[in-house]
């Protein structure tokens, strides 16, 4: 059983917050837009962090950060990518590549809306966290929490942080 925190879109804000929230995960996940590698430094300190740039990242993150991550966890296959798209309407070749993998768990960013969809053509579940910083114009800042577990997620959480201001 593996606790993940999950989050996108920080534009290289640090929230303390995201310590307390992701206290206790074996792993932080970041789907983009990263902004500073500072921002990864903080979260290594917090658990393990799987991360993919996004199209605002470049420098240390872009060299350190690929485009996609493709791997296995607690018998879930996850894909996660910065701009993926989501069910009935993903990036282009997205739905193709996600079509002949395998993937139950498919995590993108980008939109800064959260959004949790079940894809029931392709078997999976398409999670974006929204965004976790300020920088866009979501009104209200969110970080996800999910349990992987023998094949299954469960205890998905959603995480209201505040509203976009400061």
């Amino acid at each position: 059983m593996k606790k993940i925190g999950l989050l996108s879109d920080t534009h290289s804000c640090w929230d303390e917050r995201y310590r307390t929230h992701f206290s206790g995960c074996d792993e932080i996940w970041h789907a983009g837009d990263i902004g500073d590698i500072d921002l990864l430094r903080k979260l290594e300190e917090i658990a393990p962090v799987r991360a993919v740039r996004g199209n605002i990242d470049h420098g240390d993150v872009a060299r350190l950060c690929p485009e996609v991550q493709e791997f296995e966890i607690e018998g879930v296959k996850v894909w996660m990518t910065h701009i993926g798209g989501y069910p009935g309407r993903y990036s282009p070749g997205v739905g193709k590549i996600l079509a002949g993998n395998g993937t139950r768990l498919m995590i993108s960013g980008h939109s800064h809306i959260l959004k949790v969809i079940p894809d029931r053509r392709l078997g999976l579940l398409h999670v974006n966290p929204g965004a976790a910083g300020y920088h866009g114009w979501q009104k209200v800042r969110t970080l996800v929490r999910m349990t992987l577990d023998n094949g299954t997620i469960t205890d998905l959480e959603v995480i209201e942080l505040s509203n976009r201001e400061k």
